[in-house]
């Protein structure tokens, strides 16, 4: 195997995880927020914070350095159309996930707290778990729509 298909590999294995590990994340916390069961709400955070430091962290790092190594050597420029919308996609998705990882560390410590107090959860879990789902959506969709691109590099505008 070449240099070029190992680190191929290496950036399409990370975006896997990367993308698979929010997928699943927002699965199981969403649907564990909506159970009102605040033992479940401060196990499952807790294991999300985790799956983003060991998981998702990591592949965010990986990906624009495979990526931009990727591109150099195939002989793509930055601009080439394709590559260009991937990069400003790939930064709204990180502008997106830098907050829920702030939300999500105040959420596992919100639910932490509520869970050993045997109490109920504060009302701002509720407004941090509603904004954590609301950037959710646009950085999944990013990334949907940057998989498109990488696998079919559309000629788009100039292209």
């Amino acid at each position: 195997m070449n240099a070029y298909l190992l680190l191929k590999s290496v950036h399409i294995v990370s975006s896997v995880l990367m993308v698979g590990t929010g997928l699943g994340s927002a699965f199981y916390m969403f649907f564990t927020n909506r159970s009102g069961n605040v033992a479940a709400q401060a196990v499952v955070s807790r294991l999300v914070v985790r799956a983003d430091w060991w998981f998702t962290t990591p592949c965010v790092i990986i990906q624009p350095i495979s990526g931009i190594a990727l591109a150099h050597m195939a002989g793509w420029s930055p601009t080439t159309p394709w590559l260009a919308l991937s990069i400003g996609l790939y930064a709204l998705a990180g502008a997106c996930w830098l907050p829920v990882v702030w939300l999500q560390l105040r959420m596992a410590a919100m639910a932490r707290d509520a869970h050993a107090a045997q109490g109920a959860l504060p009302k701002r879990y509720a407004r941090y778990a509603r904004r954590w789902e609301a950037l959710g959506y646009p950085a999944f969709i990013a990334m949907a729509v940057t998989y498109y691109l990488m696998v079919n590099k559309p000629a788009l505008w100039g292209g």
